[in-house]
């Protein structure tokens, strides 16, 4: 497979484009500012400035995986997401994901790694629970079912929002890949619709299941749009940016897209607005935000954004075979661009072996003080060895963390 490709995949990457929404005439009252979230007098270029690996929480989830005294719960997995709930509890989710239990080293092979059974569940998505930095309890699995044959449900961001515009009740949404079974390049699944959960507060029950986005008419699954790799919430409107599977078409990288939907209307898909590349629209086919195949500019299907006073900073896996190894940035003044960059390169600390990382994510709930927390995920190169290996080194399927800052770039 072409370059990172193989990484990027198991994320759950890809994504396409179709949809005919109509703006119902619920959408025509007490829409938020229209104006989008910049201010040019503080937007400044930035970049990554120093980051160090985060021991603590990495270590946590080897911790948490690792203990034998559970049978039925989280051993590793990828796709990392978190949100943090109104009682201050943390929620991680996941997509695929290792269930059974961990043994102790050595391995049935002698190495000093502790490992699974080979017959260790895999499950399409997870959930666990932290409360205080520790990790507590892995909620029924998998917490989304599939939606139909073949096809599978992978969460990405989440936020908690109002059940509806202006109302106490909280609940929360989590947006959702669906993928379907195909033939290669398409092996982890092609890109087939974006969904929103709703779970409700403080017991997380899963509600309801909407889908927002559905892709599976768009002929090329190359191009097919997938949203949610992140989230910005930025006056009364929610930003949520997408992707699509590039790679799988042996392009260099992949495209980045946005939407927007005002705050407590995730779920309903009359409430998106997409950028047509000038202006956000109902029912448009988004363009491209960041992502030009000839200057090798672009983004891995997984990605996360952020926003430090009047700038946006976008992280992904750089272009290239670098991708398979290095985050890079880029910075806007607004979430449709233009974006800057690549700017200042991360490497990530990679366990030996045929392994990448992918997938990286800051979680805004555990950064502070101005460090923020990124993670990323890693995992087997050769899809046809992962599962041996990942068995056989249980620490290789699960996210590690660093703590990284931003800084002006001269």
């Amino acid at each position: 497979m072409p370059e990172d490709i193989r990484a990027r995949q198991r994320t759950g990457t890809g994504l396409g484009l179709l949809l005919a929404l109509v703006l119902g005439a619920v959408l025509l009252t007490a829409l938020p500012k229209d104006d989008d979230p910049q201010d040019a007098g503080d937007c400044i270029p930035h970049t990554v400035g120093a980051w160090s690996a985060d021991e603590r929480l990495t270590g946590e989830f080897a911790r948490y995986g690792d203990d034998a005294t559970r049978a039925d719960d989280w051993t590793g997995g990828d796709g990392t997401h978190s949100v943090r709930l109104p009682d201050g509890r943390v929620l991680w989710l996941f997509s695929d994901t290792y269930l059974g239990q961990v043994y102790a080293p050595p391995n049935p092979v002698g190495e000093s790694f502790a490992w699974r059974d080979t017959t260790a569940p895999l499950v399409r998505n997870s959930a666990v629970l932290m409360r205080e930095g520790r990790l507590e309890t892995t909620l029924a699995t998998p917490l989304f079912p599939d939606p139909g044959p073949n096809q599978w449900r992978w969460p990405v961001a989440a936020r908690v929002e109002p059940r509806e515009p202006g109302s106490d009740e909280r609940v929360v949404r989590v947006l959702l890949w669906v993928r379907t079974a195909g033939a290669a390049p398409w092996i982890y699944g092609m890109p087939t619709a974006t969904e929103v959960a709703t779970l409700s507060l403080p017991d997380l029950r899963v509600e309801s299941i909407t889908k927002v986005f559905d892709q599976q008419l768009v002929p090329d699954a190359s191009r097919r749009v997938l949203f949610g790799t992140t989230l910005i919430k930025e006056e009364g409107w929610t930003y949520v940016f997408g992707g699509d599977d590039g790679q799988a078409a042996s392009r260099p990288v992949s495209s980045a897209y946005a939407a927007r939907v005002p705050e407590g209307r995730l779920g309903e898909p009359a409430a998106w607005q997409y950028w047509n590349g000038s202006t956000w629209a109902s029912g448009a086919r988004p363009a491209p935000v960041l992502g030009n195949q000839h200057r090798r500019t672009g983004v891995g299907s997984a990605f996360s954004v952020v926003r430090k006073n009047g700038t946006y900073v976008l992280f992904t896996m750089a272009a290239g075979t670098a991708g398979l190894t290095t985050v890079t940035s880029y910075w806007a003044c607004s979430p449709t661009g233009p974006w800057h960059g690549p700017t200042r390169h991360l490497n990530a600390a990679l366990p030996d072996g045929e392994v990448a990382a992918y997938n990286p994510q800051v979680h805004a709930e555990l950064s502070s003080g101005g460090r923020l927390v990124l993670s990323y995920d890693v995992n087997w190169l050769e899809p046809t060895a992962a599962a041996a290996q990942l068995n056989r080194n249980v620490s290789l399927y699960r996210p590690r963390f660093v703590t990284l800052t931003l800084k002006p770039l001269k």
